[in-house]
């Protein structure tokens, strides 16, 4: 179902500035605490094909939306290394949620990149805005007086059964320049299209425009949200605004893989130490010299995972407040970065998979569900390994980059 702007308005409590949750827990007791019954719910949410109503709702209580917005709208300003640390512990829970819940907290910051009349509207009375954006530009805007006509269809709008707003990226017709235009959630249509083997609880179903028009204070171009100077720059001056679009979200996209790897990791080794061997005699699997060499396998696969993470955290921080003058080089780092969090991930959990046992493939159990996940979550153009690879040694040999390269 959709939830609207009516449903959740005085229930969105801001998180305090001191950097706890709005109900005066840490952020990591929270997100452990949460994680817990992320886990618990995960069946079911694969089974509505959402994050589940109480997910959705203690994430709201908590400023969890708030996290990373500029203190100017009602968020807290945190940083992005703290926010997608709680976002890695949420997924370990249920990374399907995690992703869906991550991504509303990151779209209410890109909306901060808009203009004072816009905000005005997006942060009404201290709220955080909820809003899925379908990146691609897979639309069309025409310009009329006062703003835009639009019409498309756009894929993927992960959090729309959460939202209030809708944020898609459109093509101008007389310059075929990208251009991000919101619209509230009774002006779209939604399509029932998510019916996936992986990542279900998402809800990242399709939207489309037809015919509406969109007043230009609610437009941004496409390059402005991106890395250039945004209206919202002078607005919140000491926010991470600047910091590349695209750089920080192959690095929030693949947080919910790290921690997917982590809870299958925890999953596995409880398993293994209950699990005893068929055909053996009884023998414990626990014993068993090919379990040690897979946790060996596994352990290692997640750890060196996690180190390319925190090494990408401490890059997006350093080079993130250069905005449109980053350095090409670390840019397309963080991009191989999050597709290595990724495809690291996903062997982990294949190997912890094969080595579980076929009853590790019923639906109750976390390992299944959390390869699933991963196996859908590599799709992502981002997460593509040849074409990032590709493009990283296309820099290291001098050649330019195209918008197709998406850094």
């Amino acid at each position: 179902m959709i939830y609207t702007d009516e449903q959740h308005k005085g229930e969105c409590i801001m998180a305090t500035a001191n950097g706890l949750t709005a109900t005066g827990e840490s952020w990591t007791d929270w997100a452990d605490n949460f994680a817990v019954r992320l886990m618990e719910r995960a069946q079911e949410a694969e089974r509505q094909r959402t994050v589940l109503p109480e997910s959705f709702d203690e994430a709201l209580k908590a400023g969890f939306f708030g996290m990373i917005a500029p203190v100017g709208t009602g968020g807290q300003g945190l940083s992005f290394g703290t926010f997608v640390d709680v976002v890695r512990r949420m997924a370990q829970g249920c990374p399907s949620s995690a992703w869906s819940l991550s991504f509303l907290s990151l779209h209410a910051w890109m909306l901060a990149k808009f203009g004072a009349e816009a905000q005005a509207e997006f942060y009404k009375d201290g709220k955080m805005p909820l809003c899925p954006a379908p990146l691609a530009p897979t639309g069309f805007a025409e310009k009329v007086e006062g703003g835009y006509r639009v019409n498309g269809r756009w894929e993927w709008a992960t959090g729309v059964n959460h939202s209030d707003w809708v944020l898609v990226n459109a093509l101008e017709k007389d310059t075929m320049m990208p251009r991000f235009c919101a619209f509230r959630i009774g002006d779209v249509e939604v399509e029932d299209v998510w019916h996936v083997s992986g990542m279900a609880a998402t809800g990242s179903h399709a939207v489309r425009v037809t015919d509406k028009i969109v007043p230009e204070y609610l437009t941004l171009p496409a390059m402005q949200m991106a890395a250039g100077a945004s209206p919202g720059d002078a607005l919140h001056p000491d926010s991470t605004l600047t910091f590349p679009l695209r750089a920080g979200l192959a690095l929030v996209a693949a947080t919910p893989a790290l921690g997917a790897a982590e809870g299958a990791l925890k999953a596995f080794l409880e398993r293994m130490r209950a699990k005893t061997q068929a055909f053996s005699g009884g023998a414990k699997q626990a014993d068993m010299p090919s379990t040690h060499l897979r946790i060996g396998e596994a352990m290692a696969t997640v750890r060196t995972a996690r180190l390319v993470w925190d090494d990408a955290i401490r890059s997006l921080e350093a080079e993130g407040p250069n905005g449109a003058t980053a350095d090409i080089e670390a840019l397309v780092g963080l991009r191989i970065a999050a597709a290595n969090v990724v495809r690291l991930s996903t062997q982990a959990v294949d190997i912890m998979a094969t080595a579980a046992g076929a009853s590790a493939y019923f639906l109750f159990s976390p390992i299944q569900r959390h390869l699933r996940d991963l196996q859908m979550m590599r799709g992502h153009v981002m997460f593509d390994w040849d074409r990032t690879a590709i493009l990283v040694g296309k820099v290291a040999m001098g050649h330019p980059t195209t918008p197709a390269d998406l850094i």
